[in-house]
């Protein structure tokens, strides 16, 4: 509960918190065996694919809207699947207890799931801002009012378009290693040459992976070497790779930095494990955003999938960010001082806490408040309270 307080603080300006133990009861997970990371538990989930304006796009779902709760919706990294990427944070028990109270959409980028069949030869990719702009189809279909997203990677850049795209859609977003930068020409030239000496998997490998755990944690490297060798279409994993390293800069910048500034107006948690290649990229993202609503989330001990590596730690960071945004899991002390009076329930339950200075608390809702009091441009604390945080754990 010390981080849902501190971040509650009236006048807080930056906070530098570090925990020397697990937020989760119990041991870290650490990797056994590539079935232990790589495993599923596929009861419930229902595939489809949906006709977007920029060809199908595979998803699966479990669970139904529950009035105007917002869906859970993942986006994977490049050389990954919603499987690779996901499996082990979604099935870790502590965040099944929290995404039960929530419909769960993963996408899978096209072309990149499972047995997919490959693209013809000729066949142009979606850019990333197509890939961000075939996102409301999905939402449309399932009748989603809104989206909490959760990216890695290149998922974390389209989720993050999608938000500036259609900020209307997005309630929240966790971008994990994003890189909100785009390849210069010195890049671009030493991607291509890295292309012509190295195979695809291991190019993959190099994203994905610091150089310390390629050296280091070679049980894990080599379980995700065999998968995105096996599971992923190579071909399509080419397009999506080439797709992803001629991105543009993300166009944010910090509220009042330049004249006209655009940001991601939901909360954002970035979150980037000390051991990651994308360390760089997410400590500039944090600098673009608006600081009034951005937690950054370095993961100490963890590297380039901290989702996989430390699903405990980044589940409870989850709940966290969830009650931030006035969603609680059970009716603690804390969760109750928020409201002016007791939740109904012990369930996922939208406490209706405003977001100003006096942290003015308001009544115990499920769906009934408008959603826009969950994001700071509704107050008039905007620009007087700093909430960013950089958080180790």
């Amino acid at each position: 509960g010390l981080l849902l307080q501190e971040m509650t603080m009236a006048g807080l300006h930056e906070l530098r918190f570090t925990e020397e133990k697990p937020l989760l009861r119990g041991q870290d997970t650490e990797l056994e065996n590539s079935e232990v990371f790589l495993s599923t538990v596929d009861t419930d989930w229902k595939e489809h694919d949906i006709e977007t304006p920029y060809g199908l796009l595979h998803v699966v779902i479990r669970g139904s809207p529950k009035g105007n709760r917002p869906a859970i919706l993942t986006y994977h990294d490049v050389g990954l699947n919603h499987k690779l990427c996901f499996n082990t944070f979604f099935n870790y028990e502590d965040m099944q207890e929290i995404t039960k109270h929530f419909v769960v959409c993963h996408v899978d980028a096209p072309g990149q799931q499972a047995g997919a069949s490959q693209f013809p030869q000729g066949y142009q990719y979606p850019s990333m801002d197509q890939l961000a702009a075939m996102l409301p189809s999905v939402v449309q279909h399932f009748g989603f009012k809104y989206v909490i997203g959760i990216g890695v990677g290149a998922g974390a850049y389209v989720l993050a378009k999608f938000a500036l795209i259609f900020p209307d859609l997005v309630e929240g977003l966790v971008l994990m290693n994003i890189d909100p930068n785009g390849k210069g020409w010195i890049d671009w030239a030493a991607a291509k040459l890295s292309g012509l000496t190295s195979t695809l998997p291991d190019t993959v490998l190099s994203h994905l992976f610091s150089q310390e755990e390629l050296v280091n944690n070679t049980e894990l490297v080599q379980s995700y070497r065999q998968q995105i060798g096996s599971v992923v279409n190579q071909f399509n994993l080419q397009l999506f790779l080439n797709m992803y390293n001629s991105r543009r800069d993300l166009d944010i910048n910090r509220p009042g930095t330049v004249p006209n500034a655009k940001t991601l107006r939901c909360p954002v948690m970035l979150v980037v494990g000390d051991n990651a290649p994308a360390e760089e990229g997410v400590v500039e993202c944090n600098s673009k955003l608006d600081p009034t609503n951005t937690t950054f989330l370095k993961m100490a001990d963890s590297g380039g999938l901290p989702q996989v590596t430390q699903p405990g730690k980044l589940t409870e960071a989850f709940k966290y960010f969830l009650q931030g945004m006035g969603y609680s899991d059970e009716p603690s002390t804390q969760a109750l001082s928020l409201c002016a009076r007791a939740v109904p329930s012990a369930s996922m339950t939208r406490l209706a806490r405003s977001r100003t200075a006096s942290l003015t608390s308001a009544s115990s809702v499920d769906g009934a408040r408008p959603r826009a009091c969950t994001h700071s441009e509704s107050t008039e604390a905007m620009g007087q309270i700093n909430h960013t945080m950089e958080v180790s754990c």
